[in-house]
Order: C-alpha cells, then sequence, then structure tokens
C-alpha cells in the first residue's frame, strides 16, 4: 500500500489590493507605489506557500491580521491557511468576514489569475458552499483512511461525489480507499478517473513528502499504474481468496451484505478450505440466523488451513491481530450457549417442539382423516394410463378336494 496522502482542492489566495473605482471619480494611481505593511506581508506570505512553506505563511498572515484585523485579503488567506490545516469551520468564519468586510475591493494579483480584477466580496470563500463540503468530507475520510477504517471512508467519498462529481481528489481518495478495501478493479477506474480530469491543481497537504507540489491528475495516474501492477501480480488463487474476503468484510462494514455474500461465496467456491473464508460463512449464516449451520461452519473454520494466522481486517475490532481459529471457536462457544439457551427456553415453556426448516419457517404438515390407512408410496396402487387394458378377473380358485384311490383288483 502507498502512504496516505490529504487532498484538498485549493482555495483562492488573493493579495496586492488597489481600491475600487468610484462610479463619479478616477483616481489613477502610480505604477510604482510602495506596499503598505499589511499588503507586503500577504505579498511575503503568498510566496511562501508557493514554496509549501504552511507555517511561515500563516505567520506573516497573522502579522497583516494584527496590524488591520478587518483588511478582507487578510482574512481571505487565513481562511486559506485554516482550509490548508483541515480545519474548515474556522477557514469558513475567515471567508464570512472577509465578504462581509468589504464591498468595492478589487483583486490586483492572485495564485488563480482568473479572479484577477474581480471583487472579494465575491471570490472570498469561492469554495464555502459545494466545495467547501467536498472539502470538508475529503478531509474526514482521509481521517478514517489513517485510521485503517477504510469502508467508512468510503461512505463518506461517496458523499462528496454526489456533490462535485468529477473532482480529482475525491476520486483519488476513493481509488485509495477502494484499493484497501481490497477492490483493485474498482480502485483503478476511480485513479484512472481522477487522471482523466488533466487537473494540474498541486498537493500541498500530503503524508508522502515527494507527492507534495505535483498536479493530483499526475499522483492519480501513477497510483493507477502501480495498482494495475499490484493486481498483474496477486492473480494467483490464494491472492484472489484474500482480496475476496477483505471485500466482503467492507461490503459487511458498509452494510452490504448482499455484496459480502457474493464475495465470500465466490472464496468459498475458490478455496473451501480456507480458514478465514469458513468462518466468513459462518459469520452470514449466524446474522441470518441459521445458528446451526453457523456453528457448522466455525467448527470446520478451527481445524482449517490457515487457523492459526492472524485476522488483519474485521467487522469488530477487538478480534484484528488474533488467531481466525481461536476467533471461531470464540464465536462456536457463543453460538452454542445461544442454541442452549433457546432450547431451554423452549423446555420451560412447555410448548410442543415445532419442526422448521433451515430458513427457519415451520413445516406444515397436513391433517389426515381419522381411521385412515396409511399406506406406503411403494405399496400404493399406481394409475392406469389411458391405452391400458383393464385387468382381467381371475377364475376362483378352488381347494383341491381329495378322494380315495380304488382298491387295485
Amino acid at each position: 500500500m502507498r502512504s496516505l496522502s490529504l487532498f484538498i482542492t485549493l482555495s483562492l489566495i488573493s493579495w496586492g489590493a488597489v481600491p475600487a473605482k468610484s462610479q463619479d471619480m478616477h483616481l489613477p494611481l502610480p505604477k510604482k507605489s510602495d506596499y503598505t505593511p499589511v499588503q507586503q506581508l500577504n505579498r511575503d506570505g503568498v510566496k511562501a506557500l508557493q514554496k509549501r512553506d504552511i507555517n511561515k505563511a500563516k505567520r506573516l498572515f497573522y502579522k497583516a491580521y494584527l496590524i488591520d484585523p478587518d483588511d478582507p485579503f487578510t482574512l481571505n488567506n487565513l481562511g486559506y491557511v485554516s482550509e490548508l490545516e483541515g480545519d474548515l469551520d474556522r477557514a469558513q468564519r475567515y471567508y464570512d468576514q472577509a465578504a462581509a468586510n468589504t464591498s468595492e475591493a478589487i483583486i490586483d494579483k492572485s495564485t488563480e489569475t482568473q479572479v484577477e480584477g474581480k471583487a472579494v466580496a465575491k471570490i472570498a470563500g469561492h469554495s464555502a458552499q459545494d466545495q467547501m463540503q467536498v472539502n470538508q468530507l475529503n478531509g474526514q475520510a482521509v481521517r478514517l483512511l489513517r485510521d485503517d477504517r477504510a469502508p467508512e471512508a468510503d461512505l463518506v467519498l461517496q458523499k462528496a461525489l454526489k456533490i462535485d462529481p468529477n473532482n480529482p481528489f475525491t476520486l483519488n481518495n476513493l481509488g485509495f480507499a477502494k484499493e484497501k478495501e481490497g477492490e483493485l478493479e474498482e480502485a483503478i477506474k476511480d485513479y484512472t478517473r481522477s487522471a482523466w480530469t488533466r487537473s494540474h491543481e498541486p498537493i500541498v497537504v500530503a503524508s508522502n513528502q515527494d507527492w507534495r507540489g505535483k498536479p493530483i491528475s499526475e499522483v492519480a495516474a501513477r497510483n493507477a499504474d502501480k495498482t494495475r501492477e499490484e493486481l498483474a501480480k496477486t492473480n494467483s488463487i490464494e491472492s484472489r481468496v484474500a482480496r475476496l474476503n477483505l471485500r466482503g468484510v467492507s461490503a459487511m462494514n458498509r452494510n452490504e451484505r448482499k455484496t459480502a455474500r457474493d464475495a465470500f461465496q465466490q472464496a468459498y467456491q475458490l478455496d473451501p478450505a480456507n480458514s478465514f473464508t469458513i468462518n466468513n460463512m459462518g459469520y452470514l449464516a449466524e446474522l441470518e440466523g441459521d445458528k446451526e449451520t453457523a456453528e457448522s461452519y466455525y467448527r470446520q473454520a478451527q481445524a482449517a488451513r490457515r487457523a492459526k494466522e492472524k485476522v488483519a481486517v474485521a467487522t469488530r475490532v477487538e478480534v484484528e491481530g488474533r488467531e481466525v481459529g481461536k476467533v471461531a471457536a470464540d464465536s462456536t462457544a457463543m453460538v452454542d450457549s445461544s442454541l442452549q439457551a433457546v432450547a431451554e427456553a423452549k423446555r420451560r415453556s412447555g410448548a410442543p417442539p415445532t419442526l422448521k426448516t433451515r430458513d427457519n419457517k415451520p413445516v406444515v404438515e397436513k391433517p389426515t382423516t381419522p381411521g385412515t390407512v396409511y399406506t406406503p408410496p411403494e405399496y400404493r396402487q399406481q394409475p392406469q394410463s389411458p391405452n391400458q387394458k383393464p385387468p382381467q378377473p381371475q377364475p376362483k380358485r378352488t381347494k383341491p378336494e381329495l378322494t380315495q384311490r380304488p382298491p387295485n383288483n
């Protein structure tokens, strides 16, 4: 697995303001005028950000804030830094203040040339609505991924995709989550979609230092290539079974039981002697109420191949790191205890025993007519076909009479 990185869409950074034009008066400004202390600090802060020195930029922006706490550019820049640090609530507050404290200030210079010449009030925190929410969801997902909670991160990123289906950072993060869930094919699709956006937005915050400053689309393309190589190397039955089990466990954690069942059944068909697969089949049976079948699977898992290996990913955190055979033994004991408790409760109730099918439905027997003699099927008379002649009556046989033999003369 590759190092996890935090991908956040960059918000606006602007600096170097000039007064807006009045409706009735135009004041020409000298081309080379000295910057105010606040403007110079913002300028230096932006240069620090361009060099990926967030801490220095933050110090410079705070100095500008102490001089003029109402300067819209300073407020916007502080919001941007807060967004990079993952504190999106604080970023939103700075953006709101920037928009409220200016009405005519015009952006002279910006890291995004398309916003130059526009009013700060219209640009400040431009990602504060949908894009801010996307950033927030991505930040939440990254924290989950760092804690090895890929299924939960998957669900969070799905929400982000509904807001912005083509966000390259969301797609790349989703690919990373799918990769950790064992769904390599899906991971490749998400990485590829991210690469196809051809976004040149740089990665600013990342756990992998080599990724910082590189365009997200290039990183996603490399991730796709590496995942393809990994998929090609792990095409053995053992590797496929391991991925299917991982995929099934991840699906269970997303509450997608049907997907989990399909994955576990495929793994069982490939290797029915695998302890992890057998244990997972038992867990599914237990969830569906078939405790007898679950107990049977659990007992098999204790003696199956790889029973001594440790659980890496599970639906319950407390079993991770334990031998799968011991986990199956604990499950057997719990299921057996549950079955005994149910049996005891039935005995105490005094109700007659009920015959049930495997899916826990009672068997309804057809009532018989009193006095009717039961004839086994093998002795029942078979129905005649239309072309078959009815049996002919046999002549009545009489008991032979014994007569006395005549005497010999």
